[in-house]
């Protein structure tokens, strides 16, 4: 199975007999503390784990001839992959603000019976109006033996790379239990044995499928993309909110919209993302109830998100268009939600 991967692209190297942690380093990498990119090992052994990734056919034959019970892990960044790692395992449900990292989940939104990353998931496309990414039978699906499920999907040919996260992490990630593997990570590879079990391919595609683009605006949206190059200072005069027309929903959007632009500001560090996401999130329920038109919304959100973060044209509206579709499936009121 190792050649079969390397030889569709996908750079193996070996995870130790019965496990799913890389195998180990020679004795001399194991004490010393170096740059795995300048280890003389390089091109000749598997030492550093995915590091040393390959699709060399005949490396590929020596490693697995040496240690025929080696499982095989893949390096995702440099194979293009994004593997959804959704995990079921036994911990205490965090609070609702915590399951979907920058999304508010309303109390009124009855969360019993959620207990694992398939909940959390499922929660996340039901609120874009998605179908379940764990369904998805145009990719490859591949069991875990703790009853988990890895989806697999190729990066969009001229797509930013994503970046590895851990759907327990505070600061990056997409949903509670659901961990993403992509570049700085590894993912196990089906056929590969542990002593929890074995892990195997769902009937399907043996390979993966193109990352559906709601995801992708998903995993921008949540940070995954790459950390921006520092902005220059402006030196041009901020503009002012636009005035609100009369409307208590431009009222409502009009401080939303100003956070937005102050991180303008800030290049880095100033939580835009998830500011954006939250006036595009109001804006699509104050628009669902008829408070303030469509083509009035996106200008708004455009404008702001252009004057604050004017070199990721694209990133800005699929954030926009993401919060907006889900804004609109609960409509919002000035004086309540219906």
């Amino acid at each position: 199975m190792a050649r079969w991967f390397a030889s569709h692209g996908y750079p193996v190297h070996p995870l130790a007999p019965g496990t799913k942690t890389p195998a180990p380093n020679c004795a001399h990498c194991r004490t010393d503390v170096h740059d795995p990119a300048k280890c003389g090992c390089r091109g000749r052994r598997w030492c550093h784990g995915f590091h040393a990734a390959t699709t060399d056919a005949a490396l590929v034959d020596a490693w697995w001839g040496l240690e025929p019970d080696f499982g095989i892990g893949i390096s995702c960044g440099p194979a293009g992959l994004i593997v959804l790692d959704i995990d079921r395992h036994t911990a205490p449900v965090p609070h609702r603000d915590r399951l979907l990292p920058g999304i508010p989940i309303d109390d009124r939104v009855d969360l019993t019976g959620l207990s694992s990353g398939y909940d959390t998931l499922a929660l996340l496309a039901a609120l874009r109006s998605q179908p379940h990414p764990a369904d998805d039978t145009t990719t490859l699906r591949v069991r875990t033996p703790s009853g988990g499920l890895h989806l697999w999907y190729r990066l969009p040919p001229g797509s930013a790379p994503l970046r590895s996260s851990s759907g327990s992490s505070p600061r990056v990630a997409l949903a509670w239990q659901v961990d993403i593997r992509a570049t700085g990570g590894y993912i196990v590879a089906p056929g590969t044995r542990t002593t929890a079990g074995l892990y195997r391919a769902l009937p399907g595609p043996r390979l993966p499928a193109p990352l559906p683009l709601w995801l992708n605006a998903e995993l921008t949206r949540t940070g995954h993309g790459p950390t921006p190059r520092p902005v220059p200072a402006r030196t041009t005069r901020r503009p002012q909110v636009p005035p609100a027309r009369g409307s208590n929903a431009e009222r409502i959007l009009a401080p939303l919209l100003e956070e937005v632009r102050k991180c303008a500001d800030t290049p880095t560090g100033a939580a835009f993302t998830e500011k954006l996401n939250r006036a595009a999130f109001t804006a699509g329920g104050l628009a669902a109830a008829g408070h303030v038109a469509h083509d009035r919304c996106t200008a708004l959100l455009t404008e702001a998100a252009e004057y604050a973060r004017p070199q990721q044209t694209r990133k800005n509206q699929l954030v926009i268009d993401s919060a907006f579709r889900a804004g609109r499936s609960r409509p919002i009121h000035p004086k309540g939600r219906s």
